[in-house]
């Protein structure tokens, strides 16, 4: 039986209508059934309500705080695999399940979408696949190997596509194959009593600590990564000709970094940008094997 929300299992009342219903019953935006739900039940949780609004200013002030601190600290002093066993620790005893499943899935959708773009770019692309199966598997160094594999991608990618004389273009009958829902299933993701928080707050708890125990060249990278959302989205585009749907991105523009300060809102608005397009690529496929079947 799929997991039922609590917005879902309450009566209608069009005296006191549900806002997390209305937005769940609305279609304008592609998004796969079950992650609207994971994506609604959490931000309808206890603790985006009243643990969010106090954690985000807290975390926004030691982001400046760490910021003044590492003026002064050894420019290349990180602790990559401590940061990363941390944040497994936190997502494994702290985050709600949903906050979990979509994080893991964000990994396996962003490693698809860029798989996506290079097979049907005309030229070879080197990736680097990230595919983790439960939440320990984030322990190897998976955060910052994701910021790393977007930037390597769009260079790869711009690279060989000048080298061979060739510029992105619509692709009649693209490369699908490789868009696929993740083998992740929302209930095998920690269900304890102290799994509680939510995945905005975790994300403006974990943006300071990724910043105190990472080189700044990471973190600049890691919250400059969000604004390739322009880019990657404008390269499928390009492929499917169908650039109405850029309508969806709010990270842009690319060319005018953000402060890190909303580095961890912006980061909520990725992740979901992501699940839309995600879902945008499973109707093409959806529709393709429609096509071929007729």
């Amino acid at each position: 039986m799929k997991y039922q929300p609590e917005f879902l299992e309450q009566a209608y009342d069009p005296r006191d209508p549900s806002p997390w219903l209305a937005l769940y019953l609305d279609r304008s935006t592609p998004l796969d059934d079950e992650v609207k739900r994971a994506w609604l039940a959490d931000s309808s949780s206890r603790s985006r309500q009243f643990v969010l609004p106090f954690m985000r200013p807290l975390a926004r002030t030691l982001i400046v705080l760490i910021q003044v601190a590492k003026v002064f600290a050894p420019r290349r002093l990180a602790f990559s695999r401590t940061l990363h066993r941390l944040l497994a620790w936190g997502m494994e005893n702290f985050l709600r399940p949903e906050a979990n499943w979509l994080i893991l899935r964000h990994f396996h959708l962003g490693s698809q979408v860029l798989e996506f773009i290079g097979k049907n770019s005309g030229v070879e692309v080197q990736g680097n696949p990230l595919r983790p199966a439960a939440v320990a598997d984030v322990r190897e160094d998976m955060f910052l190997v994701h910021d790393l594999n977007l930037f390597n991608f769009v260079i790869r990618l711009n690279q060989n596509l000048q080298a061979a004389g060739r510029e992105l273009k619509f692709v009649a009958d693209p490369d699908l194959s490789m868009i696929k829902q993740p083998e992740l299933r929302l209930e095998d993701m920690p269900r304890r009593w102290r799994n509680f928080l939510d995945l905005q707050s975790s994300i403006e708890l974990f943006t300071p600590i990724y910043q105190l125990l990472l080189t700044d060249s990471d973190f600049w990278r890691a919250t400059n990564s969000l604004q390739l959302d322009e880019t990657i989205g404008l390269y499928v585009a390009t492929i499917l000709d169908a650039r109405s749907h850029l309508v969806l991105l709010n990270n842009r523009h690319p060319l005018v970094p953000l402060s890190t300060l909303r580095a961890g809102f912006r980061l909520t608005l990725h992740g979901l940008s992501t699940e839309m397009l995600h879902a945008f690529l499973m109707g093409k496929r959806d529709q393709q094997a429609a096509a071929t079947a007729a």
